[in-house]
């Protein structure tokens, strides 16, 4: 799963950003999935609402959209289906200019791509209210944030585990003073170069890591490769599917140096004054996101081949926020 929020620096953004406004969206299909209230949407409280949902394309993001648009339906919203929009930007900047009404978004993206900050916060909270508040005067509300955090991590397959045993970053900082040749690692070629990647993480750890230790490659490939062990370490999306799968162990960013990119709602906010009930309806489900689950349904369609949409139907369903019609 290669994510695209991660590609758009905040200059590039702005450029994309006037782009997206002036060529708009296709339009969208209809959601059509045969759902009614569960745990949620009782009384359908969005009955006479149509309201547009999109997304980025990746696999989370395809699942997280359906189940927005899920949620939607049960509250006896009609739904426009949006999601799959190439890029961070387009889905962005859709629901900031009303061409849809809501999406999951990320407030690490937010922060440092859409809204042009360079430095995290540290606490996921506290970096959910700075992107709150400042988007208040891009017409963007914010509703609750999941614990769901697909950010940056390092890992390691189970024999490597057994035999240097750490599971933290501070523990493999030790390990690369040590034991220089045991720190061997497998990252993307913009990870190897950027301020909130490696050259970061080296210098907050007070890691020096030679260059011939770390080599580059596209992200599948270091999901296989750190799997068979030909690097002790590799760079995963803490919420990727093949984590699980792959039985790797990741280890905790206990400096929280990496930045937060905790999953939350972002809805049109003229859409949300009409239709105050979109915060009661998605409160619940984000409410029960988190990397687990993510890296549960993840799998389904980067593992198991599964269609995303079927993947976030089954879940809805299982978690009796909704019922099959």
């Amino acid at each position: 799963m290669r994510n695209p929020r991660r590609r758009t620096g905040p200059l590039l953004a702005a450029a994309l950003l006037a782009a997206a406004s002036a060529c708009g969206l296709t339009s969208g299909s209809p959601m059509v999935d045969d759902v009614k209230p569960g745990s949620i949407g009782k009384g359908k409280p969005l009955e006479g609402a149509k309201l547009t949902v999109t997304s980025k394309e990746f696999t989370e993001q395809l699942i997280l959209g359906a189940i927005m648009g899920i949620a939607f339906q049960a509250a006896g919203a009609e739904v426009i289906d949006r999601t799959g929009i190439q890029g961070s930007v387009g889905s962005r900047e859709a629901v900031v200019n009303g061409d849809a009404d809501a999406a999951y978004e990320y407030t690490g993206t937010a922060w440092i791509t859409y809204q042009g900050n360079s430095k995290p916060i540290p606490d996921p909270r506290e970096q959910w209210r700075a992107v709150r508040d400042a988007d208040v005067r891009n017409g963007v509300t914010w509703l609750a944030p999941s614990a769901l955090n697909n950010t940056y991590a390092l890992a390691m397959n189970q024999a490597n585990y057994e035999k240097y045993r750490t599971r933290t970053l501070s523990e493999v900082a030790a390990l690369a003073k040590s034991d220089p040749g045991a720190v061997t690692l497998c990252v993307e070629g913009e990870f190897a170069n950027r301020a909130d990647g490696l050259p970061g993480m080296e210098k907050a750890y007070g890691m020096n890591i030679p260059a011939a230790n770390v080599t580059q490659m596209d992200t599948g490939i270091i999901y296989t490769q750190t799997a068979k062990g030909a690097c002790t370490y590799g760079e995963v999306f803490t919420t990727d599917g093949r984590i699980k799968s792959m039985n790797l162990v990741v280890m905790k960013d206990d400096k929280k140096f990496f930045p937060n990119y905790n999953a939350a709602p972002t809805v049109n906010t003229d859409t949300l004054k009409k239709w105050p009930a979109i915060a009661e309806v998605l409160d619940p489900v984000t409410a029960k996101l988190d990397n687990t689950v993510a890296q549960d349904l993840n799998a389904k369609v980067d593992v198991d081949g599964e269609d995303p949409h079927q993947v976030a139907l089954d879940w809805m369903v299982d978690e009796g926020f909704v019922k099959k019609g």
